[in-house]
C-alpha cells in the first residue's frame, strides 16, 4: 500500500468514525435535530407568515387592530408600529420568511439521508448565531424600549432558542454541556419568562 493510498484510507476512516459520532451520540443530533429543525422551521415560517399579513393589513388600513394587538401590553400594533419593527428597511418578520424555510430545507435534506460534513454544520450554526442575537435584540426591544409583547413574535422567541442550542450540541464538541442539555435550555426559558412577567408585573397581577 502506498503512503497515498494509506492516508485516503485514513481519512476514510476518519470520516466514518465522525458519521457515527454524528448519527449516534450527539444529543439533539443527527434524526432528532434534523426532524426539530423542519418542526420549528415549519412553526416560525408559520408565525413570520402571520405577522407580514398582519403588517399588510396594517399599511393597507391605518384603522386595522392586528389579531394579536389584546390589550396595552400584548400588542402586535406597538410592536409594528415602532422604529425596530424595520431594523433593515423593512420589516421585520421577512426575514423570518426567508430564514426559516432555509431551515426546514436543512432538516429535510438530513432526514432524506444527506449526511452534511463539517464545514457545513458550521455554516448552519453560524447563520443560527445570527438569528438568536437578532432574537435577544428584538427580546429586549419589546421590554425595554417599546414597551409590549408580540404574541407570534415570543413564538418566534420560543423555538430559536432550541434550535440554535440542539445545532450547537451537534457541531461542536461540548461532552459535558450534552449531559445537561435540557436544564440548560429549560433556564434560558425561566429567564426570559421571569423578565417578561417583572417587567409587566403590574399588568399580570391586575388580570387576578
Amino acid at each position: 500500500m502506498t503512503a497515498a493510498a494509506g492516508q485516503d484510507r485514513g481519512e476514510d476512516l476518519a470520516d466514518d468514525l465522525d458519521h457515527e459520532q454524528y448519527d449516534d451520540e450527539n444529543v439533539g443530533g443527527g434524526i432528532g435535530l434534523a426532524a426539530w429543525q423542519l418542526i420549528g422551521g415549519a412553526i416560525g415560517l408559520l408565525a413570520a407568515l402571520v405577522l407580514t399579513v398582519e403588517k399588510i393589513a396594517t399599511l393597507r388600513d391605518p384603522n386595522y387592530v392586528p389579531s394579536c394587538s389584546i390589550d396595552e401590553v400584548l400588542s402586535c400594533g406597538s410592536i409594528m408600529s415602532s422604529d425596530q419593527a424595520e431594523l433593515l428597511g423593512f420589516p421585520n418578520p421577512l426575514l423570518g420568511l426567508i430564514g426559516f424555510p432555509m431551515v426546514m430545507m436543512v432538516g429535510a435534506a438530513a432526514l432524506a439521508g444527506f449526511y452534511p460534513p463539517r464545514w457545513y454544520r458550521w455554516a448552519v450554526l453560524a447563520g443560527m448565531s445570527v438569528a438568536l442575537v437578532f432574537v435577544h435584540w428584538l427580546i429586549w426591544v419589546s421590554l425595554y424600549e417599546v414597551g409590549a409583547l408580540c404574541p407570534y413574535c415570543m413564538v418566534v422567541w420560543a423555538v430559536m432558542a432550541p434550535l440554535w442550542w440542539y445545532t450547537l450540541l451537534d457541531t461542536v464538541d461540548l461532552p459535558r454541556l450534552r449531559r445537561f442539555h435540557a436544564p440548560v435550555l429549560i433556564a434560558w426559558y425561566l429567564v426570559v419568562a421571569a423578565l417578561v412577567f417583572f417587567r409587566f408585573q403590574e399588568h399580570w397581577t391586575s388580570l387576578f
